[in-house]
């Protein structure tokens, strides 16, 4: 496995970072992408990005922040909050860097043109937009936050997509479980799954109150479910 820092050029002039980990392979495999929590790309997203790598998948995962207060934060920094704001605003700008990472993939070699994405908490809006709109094959979003406002987006969403939360997770309490998951009912795309007795965060091993290593490894399980699908090589046109 080949893993490290490169640096993407973004569609409206400035150079981002994006951390890659690419594993050995013989074929070309697919990609996912991995939108981050508001503390940015730090150990545990790159972590899970190694994750992907060492089970034969690309992994990228972008600094959708650089706008704002670029790099990672440690946790309790009082700057991540604000980095994060205006939510809607700032998700439409990472919107905008998802394209051109996947402009960024399509150029390794190893790649077979197709490309999940996967958003964890700040970045769960990710799985939502990205396959309706940004050019993505699937998505998976865990512990993801504020997805109310998405909800209906899914309605046009054709490609398969997976949710994951605790039902402990303070961020998406009752009822925005409760709309996500009326949706499968209607949508055999789309999976919802409550973890019991989980909390937000558990898929990040550096939060020792939240991680849950039984859901970090379902979680897991359905991402590459996904990634599996998109083996088929697809054709590479631009968003």
């Amino acid at each position: 496995m080949r893993s490290g820092e490169i640096k993407i050029r973004s569609t409206e002039g400035p150079q981002f970072d994006c951390y890659l980990a690419t594993p050995e392979s013989q074929q070309a495999i697919p990609a996912i992408v991995i939108a981050s929590a508001i503390l940015g790309v730090n150990e545990d997203i790159r972590g899970i990005a190694d994750d992907f790598a060492s089970r034969g998948y690309m992994a990228a995962a972008p600094d959708l922040f650089w706008r704002t207060i670029a790099g990672p934060l440690v946790r309790g920094d009082p700057r991540a909050a604000a980095r994060g704001e205006p939510r809607l605003e700032q998700l439409k700008s990472g919107e905008r860097d998802l394209i051109d990472v996947l402009a960024m993939l399509r150029k390794q070699p190893l790649f077979n043109g197709r490309a999940a994405v996967m958003g964890l908490c700040y970045g769960g809006p990710y799985a939502i937009v990205a396959p309706n709109r940004l050019g993505y094959d699937a998505a998976i979003a865990c512990h993801g936050s504020r997805m109310l406002d998405f909800v209906s987006e899914l309605e046009r969403v054709r490609q398969p997509v997976s949710i994951f939360w605790g039902d402990q997770d303070h961020a998406a309490p009752a009822d925005v479980r409760q709309a996500y998951q009326a949706r499968p009912e209607r949508a055999a795309n789309v999976d919802v799954r409550v973890f019991p007795g989980v909390r937000h965060g558990y898929m990040f091993r550096g939060n020792v109150e939240a991680f849950d290593p039984t859901a970090y490894e379902v979680s897991m399980q359905g991402a590459l479910a996904l990634l599996a699908q998109l083996r088929t090589p697809g054709a590479q046109s631009a968003t």
